[in-house]
């Protein structure tokens, strides 16, 4: 005759409501946590988009000093999401559409100083669901910064903010007319 031991019921592993609990657990945990990680990688993807404003802005800064030439940042170029520093060449090219396409590829297609641009950035990409306004700064061999309104350049009276947003959240890179840029 077998005989059934409590003591040794431990032997045979869980049963099925024990791990059915155990799995139910696990799940109520997960839905708890689930919107608290898509905060958190939301904030993340915004302070993502907005340094990488702030540091296409810093880079056409020092482009604009080091090579002696006047640098624009075009935000939303070619569309939505996008962002491109260019090298304003004083023509109708400045303001066009496709300055932020491969009529102007980067790097430049050939390496003579003569040929411009030489100066273009490559076009960036946002994290995904990240905007930016639409504001087109320009950088001076001097290090300073005039805002560009319908192609004309503008003097900066008060810090120029650009507003980066993704889910409802935004941050805020302002440009003052020494050409400061600074991350808020």
């Amino acid at each position: 005759m077998v005989s059934f031991d409590n003591s040794s019921r431990s032997e045979h592993g869980f049963t099925v409501v024990e791990v059915l609990m155990v799995v139910s657990m696990i799940g109520i945990l997960a839905a708890m946590a689930l919107p608290v990680m898509r905060d958190v990688t939301a904030t993340i993807k915004l302070n993502e988009a907005a340094r990488m404003v702030e540091r296409e802005m810093q880079d056409a800064r020092l482009k604009a000093v080091n090579a002696n030439r006047v640098i624009r940042v075009r935000m939303n170029c070619p569309s939505t999401g996008y962002i491109r520093s260019v090298e304003v060449l004083g023509t109708a090219a400045d303001s066009a559409a496709n300055r932020c396409t491969t009529t102007y590829p980067f790097p430049a297609p050939d390496t003579d100083i003569m040929t411009r641009p030489n100066f273009d950035g490559p076009v960036r990409t946002l994290p995904a669901g990240a905007a930016v306004s639409d504001v087109v700064l320009q950088f001076s061999p001097d290090g300073t910064a005039v805002s560009v309104l319908a192609g004309t350049p503008t003097t900066i009276t008060t810090p120029v903010a650009v507003t980066i947003t993704r889910e409802s959240k935004s941050k805020t890179v302002t440009v003052n007319n020494v050409g400061k840029v600074q991350l808020q």
